[in-house]
């Protein structure tokens, strides 16, 4: 049985404390927009009179948003871009085309909130903190952080990282963890900040860092697509519980009804769950299958989401 002051103890508690959070924030969702004829602003102001809205991309967070064989930006965070700006474009009755920007996880808020880009297409935590500066849509992905280590390691547990260094990507919520548990539990971590996933992949992967913490599913993309995934594997813990959503400005309750309405539209068409299949169950165009099952947790939430449609 474990003690009182079992980190894993303190984490699966959470769990389910979180899940509800998430139900919560879909049904108190910004309600639809009483919009009268021509009197349009913010993100959809900008759709209608220049034709463009510009989406931020990551590079290397596969299956959600990375760089396909052709040179664009791919996967399941950028589908559910291109259908809410589908629903953009019927909004404002013209053609509306993506700009892709590439962003990174220590700029892609500011690229927000400065108006660079107006969604964020990639995998972003959403939590109370970052609900502050930023807007998100409902969840579309439920992730934890794990932690990637050579096949011959010892580290199993969070125990076992006393005193190594862990190399994580820089801006991300896998680094604010690792902050917070060597904090509460005396690990004496050296935290090493990397630019992007596969920079901190490439640390692991040249004995930089005795692990790399990330999200688990996105550890497993990495090594999906690694000539060098035999030598390294995921431990089982998880060390914080993380879901993601598509991210845009604050304070656009035009924009947001847009992003909200898609997603029931998305849930009851079912295309949510079959964008789900096509980039976590089947091959994907770069050749890897990650055969990930939608969690419980995921279920449940877009199940929920038609029940707000009018």
């Amino acid at each position: 049985m474990l003690s009182k002051k079992s980190p894993r103890h303190g984490l699966r508690c959470h769990a389910a404390k979180w899940v509800l959070v998430a139900l919560g924030a879909v049904f108190s969702a910004t309600p639809a927009f009483a919009q009268q004829a021509g009197e349009l602003s913010g993100a959809l102001k900008q759709a209608k009179e220049s034709g463009t809205l510009s989406a931020g991309y990551r590079e290397s967070s596969l299956p959600f948003s990375y760089v396909g064989r052709s040179g664009n930006p791919i996967g399941y965070s950028i589908d559910i871009c291109r259908a809410i700006v589908e629903a953009a474009a019927a909004e404002v009755g013209r053609e509306v085309n993506i700009r892709w920007v590439p962003v990174t996880s220590e700029n892609r808020f500011d690229a927000i909130t400065s108006g660079k880009i107006d969604l964020e297409c990639g995998s972003t935590t959403r939590n109370a903190e970052r609900m502050q500066r930023v807007a998100f849509s409902p969840v579309i992905f439920v992730a934890g952080t794990k932690l990637m280590v050579p096949k011959s390691s010892p580290i199993r547990t969070l125990r076992d990282l006393k005193g190594k260094h862990v190399v994580a990507t820089g801006g991300t919520t896998n680094v604010e963890a690792l902050e917070r548990l060597s904090e509460r539990f005396d690990l004496q971590l050296k935290i090493i900040r990397a630019r992007d996933h596969g920079d901190a992949f490439r640390v692991l992967q040249h004995g930089g860092a005795d692990a790399y913490a990330g999200d688990d599913v996105l550890l497993h993309g990495l090594l999906s697509g690694s000539p060098d995934r035999g030598k390294f594997r995921v431990t089982a813990d998880f060390l914080s519980y993380d879901p993601y959503g598509i991210m845009y400005r604050k304070g656009d309750p035009q924009f947001a009804a847009v992003v909200e309405r898609t997603f029931r539209e998305l849930s009851a068409s079912r295309e949510l769950e079959r964008l789900y299949q096509q980039w976590f169950m089947m091959k994907l165009p770069t050749g890897e299958r990650l055969g990930l099952p939608m969690s419980a947790q995921l279920e449940e939430l877009i199940r929920a989401m038609p029940e707000r449609a009018e």
